[in-house]
């Protein structure tokens, strides 16, 4: 399993939103390039940088993920409001090793299948979940469980699917460890934990169902996790 670094960006400063209130971050840097270059220096292999301003459509980061793409020498997943093929393309083409796409990949099947199969592996599929059915951009949850969203997804050629369980992400509660060993056990593709993962048992954990990869940000950043250690221990996919 590999643990990846989250570098979240808000108004081209790195944080660490605190609850998931936009106002309320508890940890900010404002260099987020410097950010990702200690993480390199460290020993990590990968990062996931996601546009908080542009998920939330109060603005985006692009100078700023340009700017990583180029300067970083990492894998480079980009999550922000990706909505279209075109989006996905230009990420892609500016050097990003992967594109995660959320809620229109949920929301719309057909146009998830569509950016798959002309991106082959180069394209993740974010869900957060709560009381294991998806919840949608409006907080709204889905009839389906994503354990029957799982058997859509095997037939895709995806790069990953990225799970963070919303009720526990929001405490800094870590994750839901049967769900991941659930969905290990379903998934053709490897799964990838988010969200709330603060102690190094619990990644051992994840590590032992199954799961690929665990990003990590609040405790990576605040030191609540030793970095030396995550990037040293959790190397191998």
């Amino acid at each position: 399993m590999i643990v990846i670094p989250a570098v979240n960006l808000r108004e081209g400063a790195c944080v660490h939103p605190a609850g998931g209130a936009r106002d309320g971050e508890s940890v900010q840097l404002a260099d987020a390039i410097e950010v990702a270059r200690s993480w390199a220096a460290i020993g990590f292999g990968r990062l996931h940088v996601t546009d908080l301003d542009a998920a939330s459509r109060r603005g985006d980061n692009a100078a700023v993920i340009l700017s990583l793409l180029h300067s970083i020498d990492l894998e480079i997943q980009v999550r922000g409001d990706v909505r279209t093929i075109d989006e996905v393309d230009r990420l892609l083409q500016a050097g990003a090793d992967r594109v995660v796409v959320g809620a229109r990949a949920i929301e719309e099947a057909s146009w998830l299948g569509d950016v798959a199969f002309q991106f082959p592996g180069r394209v993740a599929v974010a869900a957060l979940v709560r009381d294991r059915r998806v919840t949608t951009r409006d907080r709204s949850t889905m009839p389906r469980d994503v354990l029957s969203m799982i058997d859509d997804w095997n037939e895709l050629p995806l790069a990953a699917v990225i799970v963070t369980v919303a009720q526990r992400d929001r405490q800094m509660r870590g994750t839901d460890l049967f769900l991941m060993e659930d969905l290990t056990e379903l998934s053709v593709h490897p799964v990838i934990a988010a969200g709330g993962i603060t102690t190094l048992p619990e990644l051992r954990d994840l590590e032992d169902r199954g799961v690929s990869g665990a990003i990590v940000g609040w405790a990576l950043t605040s030191g609540g996790l030793d970095a030396r250690v995550l990037a040293d221990q959790f190397s191998q996919q």
